[in-house]
C-alpha cells in the first residue's frame, strides 16, 4: 500500500473511497454545485472537488464506470486518462454521452474510477533491426479480416 496525499478544494468534495475490500479502483464523485446535462454525443468537463499529490514513479487512471456504460453509455472518452504525479490541479473527469438520451450529473454522482499504479520511464535505444518472434508484425486484427490500414509517408 501507498500513502497518496489529497487535499479536498471544495469541503462538499467526497473523497475517493474503495467500494469493495478488493476493487481495483476507487469511485470518483462530482463535485458541482448545479447539475450538468450531457446531451446525446456531448461531452463535460466534471470537477471532483480535490487533487492530489502522487509518489514519483505512479499515474492515477481515470477509468469509465461499468453501471454508467451499461445502463446510460456515459463513458470516458479520453479512457483511462492519465493523471501524473507532477500533476498538482484538481481531478476533474471528461464525461461522453454516447447514448441517446438526456444523462444528468449532480453533486455526489459517482462518475469514475480511479486506479493507482506504478509506472516506469524508459530510455529508448535506437538500433536497426528488432528481435525476431513468431508473431512478427502481426497485429490489428491480423488473424481476422476486415483491417483496413493506413499507409504512412516515408
Amino acid at each position: 500500500m501507498i500513502n497518496v496525499k489529497i487535499v479536498r478544494l471544495h469541503k462538499q468534495a467526497i473523497v475517493p473511497v474503495y467500494a469493495t475490500a478488493h476493487a481495483a479502483g476507487m469511485d470518483i464523485s462530482a463535485c458541482i454545485d448545479e447539475p450538468v446535462t450531457l446531451e446525446p454525443f456531448s461531452t463535460a468537463l466534471i470537477p471532483s472537488g480535490f487533487s492530489i499529490e502522487l509518489p514519483e514513479g505512479y499515474e492515477a487512471q481515470l477509468r469509465p464506470r461499468s453501471g454508467l456504460a451499461l445502463r446510460s453509455m456515459i463513458s470516458l472518452p479520453n479512457s483511462p486518462a492519465t493523471i501524473d504525479a507532477d500533476y498538482r490541479g484538481e481531478v476533474k473527469v471528461i464525461l461522453i454521452n454516447y447514448g441517446r438520451e438526456p444523462f444528468t450529473v449532480c453533486h455526489g454522482d459517482r462518475v469514475a474510477q480511479m486506479v493507482v499504479a506504478r509506472v516506469e520511464q524508459v530510455q529508448f535505444e535506437e538500433v536497426q533491426v528488432l528481435g525476431s518472434t513468431v508473431r512478427g508484425e502481426g497485429g490489428f486484427g491480423h488473424t481476422g479480416t476486415g483491417v483496413r490500414e493506413v499507409v504512412q509517408p516515408s
